[in-house]
């Protein structure tokens, strides 16, 4: 599952990169920072079942809502840096309370590609790395772990920071909301709290830089915008005054303990099940483009069999079932010619044979029979035809897709991928047709066969075509039809084979031809079907928009979603992390 949230959240980084359509561009941003929140529980997740785990707090909050100031009044030293200035923190920035920086295993690989520094190293140049830090002093006010004072989430930078915000506070086990009476109202506190809410991780809000008498409206006021972000119980209420001489605030001697008390609240246990709900709720969201391409998919496979069904009704009607184009079947009867030598008459027909083709032979040589069948073929040549034409209606489609659905710009692509694979797709189903053609040889020679089989059961018919046979005719169209000396579409109007036809017709075995036929048409409609029109240009199609540029197009497949949405299902009480 982590595997896939990362190439989900690399997809939209990928696609945003070239979006135009603002609105677009803003909810991408916001699904984006919701895998990247989502990624970061996951870690959190692996880190918590790798080893014993430590207690996490973040303090979060606006920008100067004195995040930092606070910090340090809760380690009970000046280890995290304040500045007047907004935006000063842009680093995560831990301070282990109670136990030893060599505690905290597992932290690089839970922030990933973000470097672990020293304090003093963090520059303001690059934002890609975070701090631990050993407290110098104890703290009467945090139980044991690791306290992170974060960047603001809510200031003109913070979008080049705002990766580390979110990775700090899904780690965090406890988080401390700082607002001050200037900041509580602002939108994007609430839309932090809102987007953690199924971390269900215990809460206090500290009220900060107030003054006495004030507070009682603004924690009315906090009530009402906590209601209306989220739907658990409004938390515990932290009243900050400043000390004048230092200008900290001062942490109320009624709360001393309140931090520790917050901490038997956390449930380690429970994990995986806020994973699953945390997913679960996004889950139709961050794949709405995703799921929109998928159909997109359908409708083009959709296209492609209905483009290639036609193109089958075409070779059907055109070829198979027409009366004068279809040749399969006389290269049956020539072969079948070939079977009904006369006995001690061959070595006579033979030297006949051999004096009439002989300038046939010279210009194709013997041993060519089936190159030249497909040479020749009009089968062939419809089939490429045929193809061709389908290609040509498949862009049509395509445009027509692009205009009317909402899709239109996958359906541009792909119609453009279309266009610079089209050459070769009609090179190589070519190719594909002439090595059908050539292979259903065997076939047409196993009808031949059958038909000659069936006549030895009745002699009176053999030796009728026999004497048709013997014919000079006959003999030479048999023969040169082996050396290419005559075309398939001769065969139709050879007279020898329209007497050899109707002889046949009319004998005892004309309903055993017919069948021979019937099933050398159905063997050869299926054939032709599954090798060239499935095989060498449906799959290939299908495959065209596994070429569209992952820059604009999410790419996912079908088989990829699918065993994402099995993790996210398969374990009652959590996930099966990858």
């Amino acid at each position: 599952m982590l595997e896939f949230i990362q190439l989900l959240k690399q997809r939209y980084q990928a696609v945003l990169a070239q979006q135009g359509n603002e609105n677009v561009k803003t909810s991408y941003q916001q699904r984006i920072d919701q895998l990247i929140l989502a990624e970061a529980f996951i870690r959190k997740g692996q880190l918590i079942e790798a080893s014993q785990p430590l207690l996490h707090m973040a303090v979060v909050g606006p920008t100067q809502a004195g995040k930092s100031s606070l910090s340090n009044v809760l380690l009970n030293s000046s280890a995290a840096g304040v500045s007047p200035l907004a935006g000063y923190t842009i680093h995560p920035q831990g301070f282990c309370n109670g136990i030893s920086v060599a505690d905290c295993t597992g932290l690089q690989r839970y922030f990933g590609r973000f470097q672990q520094l020293q304090q003093t190293q963090l520059s303001k140049d690059r934002h890609d790395c975070y701090s631990l830090t050993q407290n110098p002093t104890d703290s009467g006010l945090l139980p044991y772990g690791v306290l992170w004072d974060t960047p603001d989430f809510d200031s003109i930078d913070s979008a080049t920071y705002r990766e580390g915000v979110i990775r700090s506070i899904a780690l965090a086990d406890m988080v401390i909301l700082v607002v001050s009476k200037e900041k509580y109202a602002d939108q994007s506190v609430w839309d932090i709290m809102a987007a953690v809410e199924e971390l269900h991780q215990p809460t206090i809000i500290c009220l900060n830089k107030l003054v006495e008498g004030s507070e009682s409206i603004i924690i009315q006021s906090l009530q009402e915008k906590w209601r209306q972000a989220r739907t658990d119980e409004f938390p515990e209420v932290v009243s900050l005054y400043y000390q004048k001489p230092g200008g900290l605030p001062v942490w109320p001697e009624s709360r001393q303990q309140l931090l520790k008390q917050l901490a038997n609240h956390v449930k380690h246990d429970k994990h995986p099940r806020f994973e699953q709900e945390l997913l679960k709720r996004h889950w139709q969201t961050w794949l709405a483009p995703v799921f929109a391409e998928h159909q997109a998919l359908n409708d083009w496979a959709e296209l492609v069999d209905l483009m290639l069904k036609q193109a089958m009704e075409s070779y059907q009607r055109d070829y198979l079932n027409h009366p004068h184009h279809y040749e399969t079947f006389q290269l049956a009867m020539t072969e079948l010619l070939n079977l009904m030598e006369i006995p001690g008459l061959a070595r006579i027909l033979a030297g006949t044979r051999k004096i009439l083709t002989w300038p046939v032979r010279q210009i194709m040589k013997l041993g060519r029979k089936r190159l030249h069948i497909a040479d020749s073929s009009y089968e062939i040549a419809l089939l490429n035809q045929i193809a061709e034409h389908t290609l040509i209606q498949l862009a049509d489609k395509l445009m027509d897709k692009a205009d009317q659905s909402q899709q239109g710009q996958w359906w541009r692509q792909v119609n453009s991928v279309l266009r610079s694979q089209r050459p070769d797709l009609l090179q190589d189903f070519g190719l594909a047709a002439k090595n059908y053609h050539l292979s259903f040889q065997q076939d047409v020679d196993s009808a031949a066969h059958r038909l000659y089989y069936k006549l030895q059961e009745q002699p009176v018919v053999l030796n009728s075509l026999r004497a048709t046979r013997a014919t000079a005719d006959a003999a030479v169209i048999a023969l040169t039809l082996q050396m290419g000396g005559i075309g398939l579409h001769d065969l139709v109007i050879a007279p020898a084979m329209l007497t050899l036809t109707s002889l046949l017709a009319e004998s005892a075995v004309g309903s055993h031809m017919h069948k021979v036929e019937t099933e050398l048409k159905q063997n050869q409609f299926n054939t032709v079907k599954q090798v060239l029109f499935v095989d060498s240009l449906r799959n290939k199609l299908l495959q065209l928009p596994e070429q569209l540029s992952m820059a604009t197009h999410f790419n996912i497949s079908p088989d990829q979603l699918r065993a994402a949405e099995s993790q996210l299902t398969e374990k009652r009480h959590g996930l099966r992390l990858l």
